[in-house]
C-alpha cells in the first residue's frame, strides 16, 4: 500500500529544518503554549532561523501570545509563514480564525497532514511544534509521520499533573519517540518531583520556571514576554537543550 501523498510532502517541506521540537504534556493549562512560544522567540534572537507550529488544532493560542496576524494566507504554490518578530508562524487560526473548529480522530489526522504539507518552512536551525495536550491522535500521528521530531515535555509540580506526564512520556518511551527533556512550569516552591519522574524515565531535567504573573499582561507583545522573569529562566536552559 503506497504512502499518504501528503505524508510524502511533509517530509519534503520538512527537508530543510534541522531540528524539530515538540512541545507537549499530559494536561491543560500548564503553561505549554508559553514555553513553545517564548522558546520560538529566543531561538530566532540569538540568530537561528526559527519557526513555530501551532499544532492545538482545536484551541490554538500562540497567535494570542505572540500577536501574529492570522489573515488567510497565500497559497499559489504552498503556504508561507508568516514572519513576525523574526519567528516563522503557521497555525490553524490562519484558516478557522476565531471560530471554534471541532475534530476528532480522522480530521486531527488530516488537518495535521494537511499543515505539514502545504507549509513551506525552507532552511530552519529550530522548528518548536505547539502540541495539544494529552495523549491523543495528534502526539501518535507526528511520532508517525515525522519520528524524528524530539519532544520537550512541560509539567508542573501538581501530584495530578505529573501523573499525567508519567504516562506521557512513558507512552513516548514505548513508541520509540526521541525526549529532549523534561521542563517544570508554574513553579512557586522549591521540589525534587519533576527532577525526580525525569530520572525514573532516564531523560534530562531542564529545570523549573517561575510562575510569572507579568507573563498575562505581556501577551501578545513579544518585547515584553521577552523581558519577564519567564523569559529568562527559560533562556538558560536553552544550552541544556543543545540550543
Amino acid at each position: 500500500m503506497s504512502l499518504d501523498p501528503r505524508a510524502e510532502g511533509a517530509h519534503a517541506r520538512l527537508a530543510d529544518v534541522k531540528r524539530i521540537l515538540a512541545v507537549t504534556g499530559g494536561k491543560g493549562g500548564i503553561g505549554k503554549s508559553s514555553v513553545a512560544s517564548v522558546l520560538a522567540l529566543a531561538s530566532a534572537r540569538s540568530g537561528r532561523p526559527t519557526g513555530l507550529l501551532d499544532l492545538d488544532l482545536t484551541s490554538p493560542s500562540t497567535h494570542v501570545l505572540l500577536g501574529y496576524p492570522t489573515a488567510f494566507p497565500e497559497e499559489p504554490f504552498g503556504i508561507d509563514p508568516c514572519d513576525h518578530h523574526g519567528v516563522r508562524c503557521m497555525s490553524i487560526a490562519h484558516f478557522a480564525r476565531d471560530h471554534a473548529a471541532p475534530m476528532r480522530g480522522d480530521d486531527t489526522t488530516n488537518a495535521l497532514l494537511e499543515l505539514l504539507a502545504i507549509t513551506n518552512w525552507r532552511e530552519l536551525d529550530l522548528l518548536v511544534v505547539d502540541m495539544p495536550p494529552g495523549l491523543g491522535d495528534a502526539v501518535l500521528d507526528l511520532a508517525r509521520i515525522v519520528p524524528r521530531a524530539e519532544h520537550l515535555v512541560v509539567t508542573t509540580s501538581s501530584r495530578v499533573v505529573l501523573h499525567s506526564v508519567d504516562r506521557m512520556l512513558q507512552l513516548l518511551g514505548k513508541i520509540g519517540a526521541p525526549v529532549a527533556g523534561v521542563i517544570e512550569n508554574m513553579t512557586r516552591a522549591s521540589s525534587a518531583a519533576s527532577a525526580e519522574l525525569a530520572a525514573r524515565h532516564d531523560v534530562v531535567y531542564l529545570g523549573a520556571l517561575p510562575f510569572d504573573v507579568a507573563l498575562e499582561d505581556a501577551a501578545g507583545d513579544p518585547d515584553a514576554l521577552c523581558a519577564t522573569d519567564f523569559a529568562g529562566e527559560l533562556q538558560r536552559c536553552l544550552p541544556a537543550l543543545g540550543l
